[in-house]
């Protein structure tokens, strides 16, 4: 079967769907299977679409929980990075001013 005539097989599929669909919905007994099958569609679709948006909202939270995890790591490491300038200067101080006290013993 080539691909022309499973084209024309769908598209007389779906209308042949749609004419049956007419015909049932004419008849009341039918009117009303569809209208039920209409209705648990819907509850369907509702049930995903809420599933759906709490799962979104659960995401949302976590993905914000990782941002101030992240954050609050680099806030400590720019607080550790800024200890250690700080205590390498003091070090470079100490260092120098041993080596001044050194040289001004010699020079006596």
């Amino acid at each position: 079967m080539d691909s022309m005539q499973k084209i024309a097989w769908f598209v007389l599929g779906i209308a042949g769907g749609f004419i049956a669909a007419h015909l049932v919905n004419r008849d009341p007994r039918g009117h009303e299977v569809l209208a039920d099958v209409d209705a648990r569609i819907s509850e369907f679709t509702d049930r995903i679409g809420e599933a759906y948006r709490a799962q979104e909202t659960k995401i949302d939270g976590l993905v914000a929980d990782v941002k101030g995890a992240a954050a609050g790591a680099v806030d400590a490491a720019k607080s550790v990075a800024a200890d250690a300038k700080d205590a390498a200067g003091d070090a470079v101080e100490t260092v120098a001013d041993a080596v001044r006290d050194t040289a001004a013993k010699l020079t006596d």
